[in-house]
C-alpha cells in the first residue's frame, strides 16, 4: 500500500505515521469496510458522522481517522481528565468541558478553536445510538459561533463504506438547516443497526 495519502490535503491537522495508517487500514479491513472520498483541505472544521446507530461506529471512526492520519478532537466532561487517564484522553484529542463553568460549552469550544491554528472537532449530532426524530443542534450552534464549516462523514452499511462526503457551510436558520442535514444523511446513508437510523 502507498502512504502518501491521497485522502488528506496539506492544511488538514495530521497525526501518526505509516505504521498508524497501516493499523487503521487493518482495522477497516478486519471489519470488511473500505474508506472512500477525500477530506477537504481545511485548517478548521467540525466533523459530523452519521447515522450513529451502533458501538461499532467508534471502531469505524478510529480506523478511518488512523488510516488517513487525521488528528481530530472530541469533547468530554472535565471530570474524566484525572490521573491516570487525563493525559491519555488529551493525547488522543479529548477536550475537557466544564459544565459548571461561567462560560457555556459553546464559549469553551470557541476559545479552544481560537488558540489552535489547525484543529478538527468530531461530533455525533444524534447524541445517542438510538433512533431520533431530530438531531441535537449543538453542533450547528458551535459551527456558527466559531464560523467553521461542517464536514459530513457517512456510514454506508449497505456497501460497507465509510464515506468522506461533503462540506456543509451553515448559513441558514438553525432548525431548518438541522432538519436539512438530517434529511441528507438519512436519505444517503444507512447505519449499521438499520432500526436505529
Amino acid at each position: 500500500m502507498k502512504y502518501e495519502n491521497e485522502h488528506v490535503g496539506p492544511n488538514v491537522p495530521r497525526m501518526g505515521n505509516a505504521l498508524t495508517r497501516w493499523i487503521g487500514d487493518m482495522i477497516l479491513k478486519a471489519m470488511g469496510w473500505t474508506l472512500v472520498g477525500k477530506l477537504p483541505n481545511l485548517k478548521k472544521a467540525i466533523i459530523i458522522g452519521g447515522p450513529h446507530t451502533s458501538n461499532w461506529d467508534l471502531f469505524l471512526a478510529m480506523g478511518s481517522m488512523l488510516s488517513v492520519g487525521l488528528k481530530f478532537s472530541w469533547m468530554m466532561k472535565k471530570e474524566a481528565f484525572i490521573w491516570p487517564l487525563g493525559g491519555l484522553w488529551k493525547s488522543l484529542g479529548g477536550i475537557p468541558i466544564d459544565r459548571g463553568a461561567k462560560i457555556d460549552v459553546i464559549g469553551q469550544v470557541k476559545n479552544w478553536f481560537e488558540v489552535h491554528d489547525s484543529v478538527w472537532l468530531g461530533i455525533t449530532p444524534e447524541g445517542t445510538r438510538s433512533k431520533v426524530d431530530a438531531y441535537k443542534t449543538g453542533y450547528l450552534r458551535i459551527a456558527k459561533a466559531i464560523e467553521v464549516p461542517l464536514f459530513i462523514v457517512g456510514i454506508d452499511s449497505v456497501n460497507k463504506r465509510v464515506v468522506l462526503d461533503r462540506v456543509w457551510h451553515p448559513d441558514g436558520d438553525i432548525q431548518t438547516e438541522n432538519a436539512a442535514i438530517k434529511n441528507y444523511v438519512d436519505s444517503t446513508y444507512r447505519g449499521i443497526r438499520h432500526g436505529n437510523a
